[in-house]
């Protein structure tokens, strides 16, 4: 029987890393802090609009 060593995988890229570690490298690091800042993007506009419509909504009555 083969016997694999306690690991986890890189959350970017899937390589294995030792279990205490959460990604393989300083660019799989780099690249999901890039996306995690993409994401808030379209968040911000939508609650931006939101707060648009509903002052809108208040000052149309």
């Amino acid at each position: 029987m083969v016997k694999v060593t306690p690991h986890k995988h890189c959350i970017v890229c899937g390589k294995a890393v030792e279990p205490e570690e959460v990604f393989c490298s300083e660019e799989c690091k780099q690249k999901y802090e890039s996306a995690r800042k993409r994401q808030w993007i379209p968040f911000v506009i939508f609650f931006v609009l939101m707060i648009i419509l509903i002052a809108y909504s208040f000052m149309a009555v």
